[in-house]
Protein backbone atom coordinates (compact mmCIF):
# COMPACT_ATOMS: atom_id res chain seq x y z
CA UNK A 1 0.00 0.00 0.00
CA UNK A 2 2.56 2.58 0.99
CA UNK A 3 4.44 1.68 -2.28
CA UNK A 4 1.49 2.48 -4.33
CA UNK A 5 0.69 6.01 -2.38
CA UNK A 6 4.54 6.90 -3.17
CA UNK A 7 3.74 6.06 -6.88
CA UNK A 8 1.09 8.92 -7.20
CA UNK A 9 3.84 11.85 -6.31
CA UNK A 10 6.25 10.38 -9.45
CA UNK A 11 3.25 9.57 -11.98
CA UNK A 12 1.71 13.17 -11.38
CA UNK A 13 5.21 14.53 -11.23
CA UNK A 14 5.58 18.73 -11.30
CA UNK A 15 7.84 17.73 -14.27
CA UNK A 16 5.03 15.63 -15.92
CA UNK A 17 1.87 17.65 -15.59
CA UNK A 18 2.33 20.25 -18.67
CA UNK A 19 2.53 17.56 -20.74
CA UNK A 20 -0.79 15.82 -19.30
CA UNK A 21 -2.25 19.36 -19.74
CA UNK A 22 -1.26 19.14 -23.56
CA UNK A 23 -2.64 15.43 -24.01
CA UNK A 24 -5.88 16.69 -22.36
CA UNK A 25 -5.81 20.27 -24.44
CA UNK A 26 -5.30 18.63 -28.04
CA UNK A 27 -7.51 16.09 -27.72
CA UNK A 28 -10.37 18.23 -26.46
CA UNK A 29 -13.76 18.72 -27.97
CA UNK A 30 -13.60 15.03 -29.53
CA UNK A 31 -10.46 15.60 -31.21
CA UNK A 32 -8.69 12.91 -31.00
CA UNK A 33 -6.57 12.80 -35.20
CA UNK A 34 -2.60 13.78 -34.14
CA UNK A 35 -2.13 16.66 -36.58
CA UNK A 36 1.32 17.92 -37.43
CA UNK A 37 0.12 21.37 -35.71
CA UNK A 38 -0.74 19.34 -32.98
CA UNK A 39 2.46 17.03 -32.94
CA UNK A 40 4.46 20.78 -32.81
CA UNK A 41 2.56 21.76 -29.84
CA UNK A 42 3.67 18.47 -28.01
CA UNK A 43 7.46 18.85 -29.40
CA UNK A 44 7.54 22.82 -28.05
CA UNK A 45 6.04 21.19 -24.11
CA UNK A 46 7.89 18.36 -23.71
CA UNK A 47 11.77 19.59 -25.13
CA UNK A 48 10.51 23.59 -23.40
CA UNK A 49 9.17 21.83 -19.86
CA UNK A 50 10.45 18.48 -20.05
CA UNK A 51 13.99 17.79 -21.79
CA UNK A 52 15.43 20.87 -20.30
CA UNK A 53 14.61 21.06 -16.65
CA UNK A 54 15.84 17.54 -16.62
CA UNK A 55 19.08 18.39 -18.33
CA UNK A 56 19.26 21.46 -15.94
CA UNK A 57 18.38 19.11 -12.96
CA UNK A 58 21.37 16.85 -13.71
CA UNK A 59 23.49 19.54 -13.84
CA UNK A 60 22.76 21.21 -10.86
CA UNK A 61 22.71 17.43 -8.84
CA UNK A 62 26.06 16.70 -10.31
CA UNK A 63 27.69 19.84 -8.53
CA UNK A 64 25.43 19.56 -5.48
CA UNK A 65 22.69 22.22 -5.25
CA UNK A 66 20.04 19.32 -5.66
CA UNK A 67 19.83 16.15 -3.56
CA UNK A 68 17.15 14.39 -5.05
CA UNK A 69 14.24 14.84 -7.55
CA UNK A 70 11.92 15.59 -5.05
CA UNK A 71 14.27 18.93 -4.06
CA UNK A 72 13.15 18.84 -0.23
CA UNK A 73 15.20 21.56 1.06
CA UNK A 74 14.55 25.27 0.65
CA UNK A 75 17.43 26.80 -0.78
CA UNK A 76 17.49 23.56 -3.71
CA UNK A 77 13.80 24.57 -4.83
CA UNK A 78 14.73 28.69 -5.44
CA UNK A 79 16.87 27.87 -8.53
CA UNK A 80 14.56 25.19 -10.22
CA UNK A 81 11.72 27.58 -9.52
CA UNK A 82 13.84 30.85 -11.42
CA UNK A 83 14.37 28.21 -14.09
CA UNK A 84 10.88 27.70 -14.76
CA UNK A 85 9.37 31.62 -14.76
CA UNK A 86 11.99 31.70 -17.74
CA UNK A 87 10.99 28.40 -19.34
CA UNK A 88 7.17 29.31 -18.77
CA UNK A 89 7.40 32.55 -20.17
CA UNK A 90 9.91 31.95 -23.29
CA UNK A 91 6.81 29.44 -24.16
CA UNK A 92 3.76 31.78 -23.84
CA UNK A 93 5.68 34.26 -26.00
CA UNK A 94 7.21 31.99 -28.69
CA UNK A 95 5.08 29.14 -28.60
CA UNK A 96 1.81 28.43 -26.96
CA UNK A 97 0.75 32.05 -28.06
CA UNK A 98 -2.89 34.25 -27.11
CA UNK A 99 -3.73 34.40 -30.76
CA UNK A 100 -2.85 30.48 -31.24
CA UNK A 101 -3.74 28.85 -28.30
CA UNK A 102 -5.90 30.93 -26.11
CA UNK A 103 -7.12 28.46 -23.49
CA UNK A 104 -3.69 26.84 -23.14
CA UNK A 105 -1.81 30.13 -22.95
CA UNK A 106 -3.58 31.08 -19.97
CA UNK A 107 -2.97 27.93 -18.56
CA UNK A 108 0.96 28.88 -19.12
CA UNK A 109 -0.10 32.18 -17.62
CA UNK A 110 -1.53 30.32 -14.35
CA UNK A 111 1.23 28.34 -13.95
CA UNK A 112 3.33 31.11 -14.34
CA UNK A 113 2.09 33.19 -11.31
CA UNK A 114 1.53 30.12 -8.98
CA UNK A 115 5.52 29.15 -9.55
CA UNK A 116 6.44 32.76 -9.19
CA UNK A 117 4.01 33.00 -5.54
CA UNK A 118 5.79 29.66 -4.81
CA UNK A 119 9.02 31.45 -5.49
CA UNK A 120 8.52 34.40 -3.27
CA UNK A 121 7.32 32.38 -0.31
CA UNK A 122 10.51 30.12 -0.35
CA UNK A 123 11.93 33.45 0.21
CA UNK A 124 9.76 33.99 3.13
CA UNK A 125 11.02 30.63 4.94
CA UNK A 126 7.68 28.40 3.19
CA UNK A 127 7.63 25.83 1.21
CA UNK A 128 4.75 24.34 -0.29
CA UNK A 129 4.15 21.50 -2.29
CA UNK A 130 4.57 21.91 -6.14
CA UNK A 131 3.04 18.94 -6.49
CA UNK A 132 -0.25 19.69 -5.36
CA UNK A 133 0.04 23.34 -6.87
CA UNK A 134 0.58 20.86 -10.59
CA UNK A 135 -2.29 18.26 -9.68
CA UNK A 136 -4.91 21.27 -8.91
CA UNK A 137 -3.62 23.18 -11.60
CA UNK A 138 -4.54 20.41 -14.29
CA UNK A 139 -7.56 20.17 -12.44
CA UNK A 140 -9.17 23.41 -12.78
CA UNK A 141 -7.49 23.54 -16.34
CA UNK A 142 -9.39 20.29 -17.72
CA UNK A 143 -12.91 21.15 -15.90
CA UNK A 144 -12.36 24.25 -17.73
CA UNK A 145 -11.70 22.96 -21.05
CA UNK A 146 -14.89 20.05 -20.01
CA UNK A 147 -16.74 23.74 -19.39
CA UNK A 148 -15.65 25.43 -22.61
CA UNK A 149 -16.01 22.52 -25.19
CA UNK A 150 -18.64 21.37 -23.38
CA UNK A 151 -17.78 17.88 -23.44
CA UNK A 152 -19.77 16.67 -20.19
CA UNK A 153 -16.40 14.41 -19.09
CA UNK A 154 -17.84 14.02 -15.59
CA UNK A 155 -15.77 10.69 -15.05
CA UNK A 156 -12.26 12.25 -16.23
CA UNK A 157 -12.83 15.31 -13.66
CA UNK A 158 -13.93 13.22 -11.09
CA UNK A 159 -10.60 10.95 -11.72
CA UNK A 160 -8.77 14.25 -11.41
CA UNK A 161 -10.37 15.37 -7.99
CA UNK A 162 -9.37 11.61 -6.99
CA UNK A 163 -6.34 12.26 -7.68
CA UNK A 164 -5.48 15.35 -5.93
CA UNK A 165 -6.58 13.36 -2.82
CA UNK A 166 -4.12 10.54 -3.64
CA UNK A 167 -0.89 12.88 -4.39
CA UNK A 168 -1.70 14.81 -1.14
CA UNK A 169 -1.59 11.34 0.76
CA UNK A 170 1.42 10.18 -1.09
CA UNK A 171 2.75 13.50 -0.19
CA UNK A 172 2.21 12.57 3.49
CA UNK A 173 3.31 9.21 2.85
CA UNK A 174 6.64 10.37 1.95
CA UNK A 175 6.95 12.46 4.60
CA UNK A 176 7.36 15.43 2.21
CA UNK A 177 5.24 17.81 3.41
CA UNK A 178 3.22 19.16 6.36
CA UNK A 179 -0.82 19.42 5.73
CA UNK A 180 -0.32 23.05 5.65
CA UNK A 181 2.07 22.53 2.54
CA UNK A 182 -0.11 20.63 0.97
CA UNK A 183 -2.99 23.41 1.63
CA UNK A 184 -1.28 26.49 0.52
CA UNK A 185 0.41 24.06 -3.01
CA UNK A 186 -3.49 23.42 -3.98
CA UNK A 187 -4.75 26.89 -3.52
CA UNK A 188 -1.72 27.72 -4.99
CA UNK A 189 -2.22 25.83 -8.34
CA UNK A 190 -6.10 26.41 -8.47
CA UNK A 191 -6.95 30.04 -7.78
CA UNK A 192 -4.76 31.66 -10.51
CA UNK A 193 -6.54 28.86 -13.09
CA UNK A 194 -9.82 29.65 -11.65
CA UNK A 195 -9.53 33.76 -11.75
CA UNK A 196 -7.97 33.39 -15.26
CA UNK A 197 -9.55 30.88 -16.63
CA UNK A 198 -12.90 33.52 -16.89
CA UNK A 199 -10.64 35.35 -19.78
CA UNK A 200 -10.81 31.95 -21.96
CA UNK A 201 -14.07 30.50 -20.91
Amino acid sequence: MKKFLISFSYIFHPLFVPLYATFFYVFANHSYSLTKEKAIVFLQVIVITILFPLIVFYLLRSIGKISSAMAPRLAERKMPLVIQCFLIILLVKKGITIEQYPEFHFFFLGALLSTLIALLLLFAKTKVSLHMMGISALTLFVFGLNMHFQTHNTILVTFLIVMNAAVAASRLEMKAHSRKELIIGFLLGSIPQMFLMYLWL
